[in-house]
């Protein structure tokens, strides 16, 4: 009976994916998911033992009670840039020249995670989840102007608003002696990816404009999508002793190689006068990297889980994205004065130079009861090392080396019911790219003679980045 019920509430959790539409993600991880598992630090990996696990470890499935569980935070983020470029002056001197500093912010925007699990067997060996869930990620929009006329970052992005991303899946865990835990996961990255920018269209650069002159600013919008990107995780988890929990997962990149749509607000500077856009179909490609976790959890009481502490390291492989890349498929301007018409548009390949990320993690939680009141607190600390290469932030990947720290509870309200809560804050400090050692270009998919486009993203980064998330769990 009690399976039967679990099953039907399986079906209404598979509902709700059908139905939840406003899931969102784009760019860096800007912090560890899930409303517990962030609790902790994210030092979630040998001792997953609830549906957080679908991330962390899948091997943790089956070690809780058939279950449905829904959390959601919002990640407050926000950046400032300075930019600093190189200029010439009529003499030929070069000096660096400065801009208006101005903000990046991101809208109020939940994110969920909602899966559901049923453990089965005669030993409740067997766990299978449903789920869905999307990164802690910032959706950075940017004025496309400021009050002394083009915003300075223009080149780089001016939104990511609009897009719209999750990830579906489903894992089955198996415990197949009282020592060893194993589980593994499908998953599929879904839904739409829209960024929009500016670009120079002087045609060809630098030869018969001054540089960024703002009558050849092109405000482009790219709405890549629908996206299908297969990917999967697998993990294990040991207990060579009572005390002692070792866990270890792997997560396989999403590739994401979608159909997009470009469409451009050409130029009012006079060569563009009459000249129109054919075509607007495209091609994105972009790569989220692969995942190795491994942590060690200790409980110190016997193995009892009153009082848990766990040490956790991360790598995440972001090297496998060294660029951005827009194929246009037979996008063309007319009637653009100085150019053949029709003039194909050129491909648009942002790189992305990125590198390895390593995290080191660590997380306690303690169970206590106060006037009949269960609960857990939890506390975790974690380090992680840029992504970007320092030569590579921009406006688009505001990213350096952070610290996190993060606090949580949960009110056990009786056996079945648990409410979840965390907040967490990074604590990263500035970013300076000298315009000389700066490796963003400026985009000019309009080109005529090869020359070399002058970078984008020198200046001064800037940011804050807090998430506050609540969360439920219902255990059958």
């Amino acid at each position: 009976m009690n399976e039967t019920r679990t099953a039907a509430a399986l079906t209404a959790v598979l509902g709700a994916l059908a139905v939840t539409r406003d899931v969102r993600a784009a760019g860096l991880y800007v912090s560890d998911r899930g409303v517990r598992p962030l609790g902790r630090g994210g030092a979630f990996v040998a001792g997953a033992d609830d549906l957080g696990a679908i991330w962390y470890n899948p091997a943790g499935i089956v070690e809780a009670p058939s279950s449905i569980i829904a959390d959601s935070s919002w990640v407050f983020y926000s950046d400032q840039y300075s930019r600093q470029s190189l200029a010439t002056s009529a003499t030929g001197t070069t000096y660096v020249q400065s801009f208006p500093a101005v903000k990046g912010t991101t809208p109020f925007l939940p994110i969920p995670t909602i899966a559901g699990s049923l453990r089965f067997g005669p030993e409740h060996q067997y766990a299978v989840a449903l789920g869905l869930y999307a990164p802690y990620s910032a959706l950075l929009d940017y004025p496309e102007r400021i009050a002394s006329g083009p915003s300075p970052q223009r080149y780089s992005l001016v939104s990511l608003n609009g897009s719209l991303l999750s990830v579906l899946g489903a894992w089955f865990s198996y415990k197949p002696i009282d020592a060893i835990r194993v589980g593994v996961g499908v998953q599929m990255l879904t839904g739409f990816l829209q960024t929009s920018a500016t670009f120079s269209a002087c045609p060809p650069d630098n030869l018969f404009c001054a540089s960024e002159d703002p009558s050849y600013d092109a405000f482009s919008q790219v709405k890549a999508g629908p996206i299908f990107a297969p990917s999967a995780n697998a993990g294990v988890i040991v207990i060579p002793a009572k005390a002692v929990r070792i866990g270890l997962s792997g997560q396989a990149p999403f590739v994401i190689d979608a159909p997009a749509t470009v469409d451009v607000r050409l130029p009012n500077a006079v060569e563009f006068d009459g000249a129109t856009q054919h075509g607007n179909r495209a091609n994105l490609r972009m790569d989220l990297p692969p995942v190795v976790r491994v942590g060690v959890e200790i409980r110190p009481h016997d193995g009892e889980d009153d009082v848990r502490i766990e040490a956790a390291y991360v790598r995440e492989l972001w090297s496998v994205q060294r660029s951005l890349d827009i194929t246009p498929e037979n996008i063309q301007l007319y009637n653009v004065t100085s150019l053949p018409s029709p003039f194909g548009v050129a491909p648009i390949s942002i790189p992305r130079g990125m590198q390895d990320s390593n995290s080191f993690r660590l997380g306690a939680e303690i169970k206590s009861e106060v006037m009949s009141v269960k609960y857990e607190a939890r506390a975790g600390v974690s380090y992680e090392t840029s992504a970007v290469p320092q030569a590579y932030v921009s406006p688009f990947t505001v990213d350096s080396s952070k610290v996190t720290a993060s606090l949580g509870g949960s009110l056990l309200l009786d056996k079945h019911w648990r409410l979840d809560d965390v907040v967490s804050h990074s604590f990263a400090g500035d970013v300076t790219v000298t315009p000389q050692e700066a490796a963003v270009p400026r985009i000019n998919p309009v080109k005529g003679n090869p020359t070399q486009t002058a970078a984008v993203n020198g200046g001064t980064y800037s940011a804050s980045s807090w998430v506050f998330g609540v969360g439920l769990e219902y255990r059958f």
